[in-house]
């Protein structure tokens, strides 16, 4: 029998197959594993979204209401049309689905003709299957109003009161503002947010988002304060800032509300409430409290020792009657700020004790062209700091200002204090 042999072209061609082979392969796996990614990525996608917004602040979890009711897109869009309740065309109900751009909605024009008329309304502003009590307050017509109230009116909030006994939380929902005046001269409009605080102990502090270009702002956030027993509401008050937001500058305060909510039955189910925008109580400048400073001047060195010492008599920075005050210290050259520096926060109260002592640098010889302007601030978490007072020493400063600093020129090395009056910042 021959014995059977192979070519040497033969092993040459085994190799090229295989790697033809090894292509076609790699080419079905990638293939493959494609085909799964996009499997994957198109079921993602047919699932229901996440709810449009989550608040989360420091100290306070606040979550959207109704989470069971989130909106379904695709066939069920349909079904949920037919399903859905017909609302009148003057009731407070708030569609998603009547935004602008902004996030607004458009404006409705709810006119109260006679008391019965707002009657029937009233009965129809939550969506069904929710059982709320409706404040006696909120009855109030709007058309008896005279001429003069009109000029001051500033607008009305609409907003409601619930208690979750089941989680132990205290939920706020701040439904819309309306007929607010324009704080923008140019455009003739406002960008209003809401700051609100629950008196009196100030540890809640929550804001809306800033709505563009509207008098008629619609909110619609919903804030859960959880760990206040129901039996610690009535001790309880809401004090709600009304601002328009400037890019610019500082925020310019349209009004405030107040409400005290001892009296105020929760038991029942949620409770729809509107208050008139009032304005804010504004400071004269003879009660913005004292200030105490003491200055020393070391001409061998050219350094300026300045101590705030304390502050007194300082005015309510809202309804609670406490503030959250620091002082901040610029030091100007010339009107050009070269320094800066800030005390630490006192926590409410009136009368602070600081007792923080800064040392500046003075880039001339002498302190003829050198100012010190204190600012004293209420502290605000999650917003600008309002100012409650200023005071300026320098050469050409007027008053007490004026005669503490020629004293500490006159006599260099020495410490010098004294109590001055805050005016308006």
């Amino acid at each position: 029998m021959a014995p059977i042999t192979t070519s040497r072209e033969e092993f040459d061609e085994i190799p090229t197959v295989v790697g033809i082979f090894s292509a076609f392969g790699l080419v079905f796996t990638v293939s493959l594993f494609a085909w799964i990614c996009c499997q994957r990525k198109s079921s993602k996608s047919n699932k229901t979204p996440p709810y449009k917004f989550v608040h989360v602040l420091k100290g306070v979890d606040i979550y959207p209401e109704n989470l069971s009711s989130k909106k379904k897109f695709g066939a069920d869009d349909k079904n949920e049309v037919k399903n859905k309740p017909a609302v009148p065309k003057n009731s407070l109900h708030l569609d998603l689905e009547k935004r602008d751009l902004n996030g607004n909605f458009p404006k409705t024009n709810l006119k109260a003709s006679s008391p019965s008329d707002l009657e029937s309304v009233t009965p129809k502003l939550f969506s069904e299957g929710e059982k709320e009590a409706v404040s006696p307050d909120s009855l109030k017509s709007s058309t008896s109003l005279t001429s003069e109230e009109k000029q001051d009116k500033l607008g009305t909030l609409f907003f409601s009161l619930e208690y979750n006994f089941e989680k132990k939380a205290f939920v706020v929902n701040i439904k819309e503002a309306r007929g607010l005046p324009a704080m923008d001269e140019q455009s003739m409009t406002s960008d209003p947010y809401i700051k609100m605080t629950i008196l009196p102990e100030k540890k809640h502090k929550v804001k809306t988002r800033v709505l563009r270009k509207t008098l008629d702002p619609a909110f619609d956030e919903t804030f859960t304060f959880y760990g206040i027993l129901y039996t610690q509401i009535q001790e309880l008050a809401l004090h709600f800032t009304i601002l328009s937001f400037d890019r610019f500058s500082r925020d310019d305060i349209i009004g405030e509300v107040l409400i005290p909510l001892a009296g105020i039955e929760l038991s029942d189910g949620k409770m729809l409430m509107n208050r008139e925008i009032i304005k804010r109580n504004v400071r004269k400048s003879s009660g913005r409290g004292e200030l105490l400073i003491s200055l020393c001047y070391q001409s061998t060195t050219n350094t300026l020792t300045v101590v705030v010492l304390k502050a007194r008599h300082l005015p309510k920075s809202d309804v609670s009657g406490l503030s959250d005050p620091y002082v901040k210290v610029n030091l100007y050259h010339a009107k050009k700020r070269i320094s800066k520096k800030k005390t630490h926060v006192k926590k409410c109260t009136p009368n602070a004790v600081f007792n923080e002592l800064f040392v500046f640098d003075i880039p001339c010889e002498g302190l003829e062209e050198i100012s010190v302007e204190f600012l004293v601030l209420d502290s605000e978490r999650g917003s600008r700091n309002e100012v409650i007072g200023r005071l300026v020493l320098g050469a050409t400063a007027e008053g007490t200002g004026g005669e503490h600093w020629k004293e500490i020129c006159d006599y260099p090395r020495r410490q010098i204090a004294k109590w001055h009056m805050l005016c308006d910042g």
